[in-house]
């Protein structure tokens, strides 16, 4: 073959001939045709990539830009100090639609709201009947008159007996006992089905994870739980159906052996959630008469045994929340209590002077155990906003039943305050939760030291 010289590449176009990196990208000059049409094919392809590359970082600076400009804000306070209630009141105002598509995933979270508190009660009467039986051991041992109604049926005598000065009163309060007594038995062993399903209801929001340092009994779920449990009711974020679809798409697909085990695993959850349902509408006249029973009426107004007031407030709408077919309301999701292991971060559009604003919402968990997650995010903090329940003034730390939650806030709000990462941030307190101190207030609970 013939080679014929070509005319020079633009890269040996240089004025110094000294240049090492001319001499480099110089063409031999024995290049053919076929090479040289190589050669710019090639040329061409890096300048594409080139290109892409500087059209990426240029896109990255502009996200940057932009992302500087966005409002970063957090949700301070310790655990059960109304974060997520927060958060998801600027869900509804912000981005409804998320709220609505995440509607049917807090059916599972009322349910054990009201599996939850059943069993704390029922736990409170067996062990006031424990005590009791210890303090009576020793006359039943002299009458030889055993207590063969079991430990729950004598726990009504602590909240039903009477002083002497009573008259009468004391007379029908001690004849009535007996029955009360039957009732409560009758009440626990109707009830089972549903204390049972609890602790599978907090397996099942939480896979088995446990955060140290929480307190005993809490449930925590992992971030963005609503998204993954949509499909257990038999919907997708669309609302449509997730089974029919998924089945007809398997036989094409080439793994449709992992994707049946996953419908598989999907109808067994909905199975689950059904029977769970079933459970609780089979038992909303038992909880209804055990929440208003004489004896857990007298409980609840003690100091030593609390209920929540998302507790109380589905066991006082169980007859609804029970119903066939119930799906969560707006104010159901409000009063839905489930702890959130990690950070979850939610993004609002806002419009602020006529332009919208990205805020970036993050919400942290404050039990003790959690509150190391804070840090990496006071960095490029703008705002905070302190969550303080001033309703928590006769209530202690789960995590630590010597430290009242009031000096809690008051401690962590001072740490805040004094960190050096947070001199520049806004700080928005937010004393919460007042309606459940005038109810307290009205109730006639004092502070005791």
């Amino acid at each position: 073959m013939i080679r014929v010289p070509r005319p020079p590449s633009v890269h040996s176009l240089s004025t110094d001939s000294t240049d090492p990196l001319a001499a480099v990208l110089r063409p031999p000059s024995s290049e053919t045709e076929e090479e040289r049409k190589s050669r710019l094919q090639r040329e061409a392809e890096a300048k594409q990539i080139s290109d892409r590359i500087d059209e990426e970082i240029s896109q990255d600076e502009k996200k940057f830009k932009k992302r500087k400009q966005d409002v970063k804000l957090l949700l301070l306070g310790q655990a059960e100090s109304g974060k997520s209630t927060l958060q998801k009141q600027f869900q509804l105002m912000y981005n409804p639609s998320s709220l609505e598509e995440e509607r049917l995933s807090w059916r599972s979270v009322v349910y054990y709201n009201i599996a939850r508190p059943v069993k704390r009660i029922l736990d409170a009467l067996d062990a006031i009947a424990e005590g009791e039986e210890e303090e009576g051991s020793g006359s039943e041992a002299v009458s030889g008159t055993p207590d063969t109604s079991g430990r729950l049926a004598s726990s009504s005598s602590h909240f039903e007996g009477t002083s002497l000065d009573q008259g009468s009163s004391s007379l029908h309060a001690s004849s009535s006992k007996p029955d009360q007594d039957a009732q409560l038995i009758n009440l626990r062993s109707r009830l089972a089905p549903l204390v049972a399903a609890e602790s599978s209801l907090a397996n099942y929001l939480s896979g088995g994870v446990s955060v140290a340092g929480s307190g005993k009994g809490n449930v925590f779920v992992r971030t963005g739980w609503q998204a993954r449990s949509l499909v257990s009711f038999g919907k997708s974020k669309n609302g449509r159906s997730s089974f029919t679809g998924q089945r007809s798409s398997l036989e094409n697909s080439p793994s449709r052996t992992s994707n049946r085990e996953s419908v598989r695993s999907q109808e067994e959850s909905n199975a689950f959630l059904e029977n769970v349902g079933n459970i609780v509408d089979a038992s909303k006249e038992d909880v209804k008469e055990l929440w208003e029973h004489p004896a857990v009426k007298k409980l609840r107004g003690g100091r030593k045994f609390r209920l929540e007031e998302w507790a109380e407030f589905f066991l006082d709408n169980i007859t609804r929340v029970a119903a066939a077919g119930y799906v969560p309301t707006t104010d159901d999701i409000l009063h839905a209590r489930i702890q959130t292991m990690g950070v979850a971060e939610h993004i609002f559009d806002v419009a602020v002077h006529g332009r919208s604003v990205t805020w970036h919402l993050y919400d942290v968990g404050g039990a003790r155990g959690q509150r190391h997650t804070w840090i990496p995010y006071f960095d490029d903090a703008n705002a905070i906003i302190f969550l303080a329940p001033i309703s928590a003034y006769d209530q202690y730390l789960d995590e630590d039943p010597r430290t009242n939650r009031i000096d809690d806030s008051l401690q962590l709000f001072t740490h805040i305050c004094s960190n050096p990462l947070l001199k520049k941030v806004h700080l928005v307190l937010f004393l919460n939760k007042i309606d459940v101190l005038q109810s307290k207030l009205a109730r006639g609970v004092k502070v005791k030291k």
